[in-house]
């Protein structure tokens, strides 16, 4: 194989869409609208038409959408927000950084993500929002979670940032797509998400009109007439020349999901056949009422033998990942701040066992037979 195998191939993906890329910078360079130009405008439009109609407010970073998103609903410092312990970072920082307080939950170890049992057994008088982080591509289970949310009067802030395009099924047939089924929903355009940008953004969905407003302005210094501000916000903008490049890659958002689908199913097909009784390794789990577009694909590698297995595949030239070796339980930063609800013991399981493989739109059978030969030789060399 000549080409070099990577766990993510942006230089690929960029070369079979580069006139489309290139000419769409180049309007922007002629244009000279660097901040808040046409091409935001028409990203903003174009993915709010992906995605039903809801408003889409772009800004800089995956990491800004979530901490304008609680700035705009009004929480007070001591207020707590549920949030998954095996996750990013940034889904429990912005809470500690606005002074909230993080209330860690325990996850499905085989989904990776947060149910409404889980968030159930957290919630306290001081319960304000959920964070839901739909991880690795598929949508948490969120009908439960919203009838919870409904019951208890709490915000649900979704945590879109892997899984942009993924649908869920609710009971009664109709199917709404991650991000747009609680208050608020956050997600980045970092290069390597699924719909990526070739620097930093972001964007917020809000069907509530009013408050889409009160987003746009705090993301915007709190203005929404130039130099007049309203209310405290911050300086978070999605630069022209990234809107461009993403209204392009939104155009194939659907075809690289189904690239990752197909590149998954390969996976599983060959894995299956290594270890068809689950001795070795758990293949990641569908959950039955949400498409999955694969972010990552995750094993949980069993018996201790993880880092043994990622040390013998870089050997072999092949990367691999640990999304995330510590759960957010166990991070110095939230010592004295946040707080643990239950043992979180699934937390830590996940984050001692799991393993990604490479998972792109450029990934082919051969990339991928290199990857599943490896695994096998590995094992059955045990």
């Amino acid at each position: 194989m000549d080409k070099k195998l990577e766990m993510v191939d942006l230089k690929g993906q960029y070369l079979k869409i580069k006139d489309e890329i290139d000419a769409a910078i180049a309007k922007v360079m002629e244009d000279s609208a660097f901040i808040n130009g046409p091409a935001v405008r028409e990203f903003r439009d174009s993915l709010s038409r992906y995605l039903g109609g809801i408003h889409v407010i772009p800004c800089a970073n995956g990491t800004d959408a979530l901490q304008i998103a609680l700035m705009a609903l009004g929480l007070k410092p001591g207020d707590e927000v549920i949030v998954p312990a095996f996750t990013y970072v940034s889904s429990a920082e912005v809470i500690a950084l606005l002074g909230l307080t993080p209330v860690m939950v325990d996850v499905d170890p085989l989904t990776f993500n947060v149910s409404a049992d889980n968030i159930r057994e957290a919630i306290t008088p001081s319960t304000r929002a959920i964070i839901p982080v739909h991880l690795f591509g598929q949508s948490c289970d969120m009908e439960p979670v919203m009838e919870l949310a409904r019951e208890h009067g709490l915000y649900v802030i979704e945590d879109n940032a892997q899984a942009l395009g993924a649908e869920y099924a609710f009971s009664d047939g109709h199917t709404e797509k991650t991000g747009t089924i609680g208050t608020v929903g956050c997600t980045s355009f970092f290069p390597s998400k699924n719909l990526g940008c070739y620097g930093d953004g972001g964007a917020i969905f809000c069907k509530d009109d009013a408050l889409a407003g009160k987003i746009a302005m705090i993301a915007n210094h709190g203005q929404k007439t130039k130099y007049h501000h309203s209310v405290i916000g911050c300086n978070s903008r999605l630069d022209s020349i990234q809107a461009a490049i993403l209204n392009v890659k939104l155009r194939h958002l659907d075809e690289y999901s189904d690239a990752r689908n197909r590149a998954a199913r390969y996976y599983t097909e060959k894995l299956h056949k290594i270890d068809p009784d689950g001795h070795c390794f758990r293949l990641p789990a569908r959950l039955e009422n949400s498409t999955h577009v694969y972010h990552q694909y995750t094993l949980r590698i069993l018996g201790g033998k993880r880092d043994a297995l990622k040390e013998y595949l870089a050997a072999a030239g092949i990367p691999s990942m640990i999304y995330y070796p510590l759960p957010l339980q166990e991070q110095e930063a939230f010592r004295g701040i946040a707080r643990a609800a239950g043992t979180l013991s699934a937390a830590k399981e996940c984050s001692e066992t799991v393993l990604s493989l490479p998972m792109h739109t450029e990934l082919s059978e051969q990339m991928q037979d290199i990857v599943t030969d490896a695994i096998r030789d590995f094992f059955t060399g045990q």
